[in-house]
């Protein structure tokens, strides 16, 4: 009969705090959502209009936008 070994796996905990978890959504200030959405529109169609994407691309532009409106402050 062969023995089976048992292996212990040690759940290191993380520091950050999900969005989801957090008890008030965040707003986003007049006019930013309608950027990030053309943005995220214009990089879907610049990668070839593909699927299952949209996370990504949405993250992408928002990224895009935060780093034109930083570099419009300095």
């Amino acid at each position: 009969m062969a023995s089976a070994t048992k292996l212990t796996v040690k759940k290191i905990p993380t520091k950050r705090t999900p969005l989801a978890a957090s008890p008030q959504s965040i707003e986003l200030p007049e006019g930013m959502r309608a950027r990030i959405t053309n943005k995220a529109f214009e990089l879907w169609e610049e990668l070839g209009c593909r699927d299952g994407h949209d996370l990504e691309d949405w993250l992408d532009a928002e990224a895009s936008v935060m780093e034109e409106i930083h570099e419009a402050r300095e």
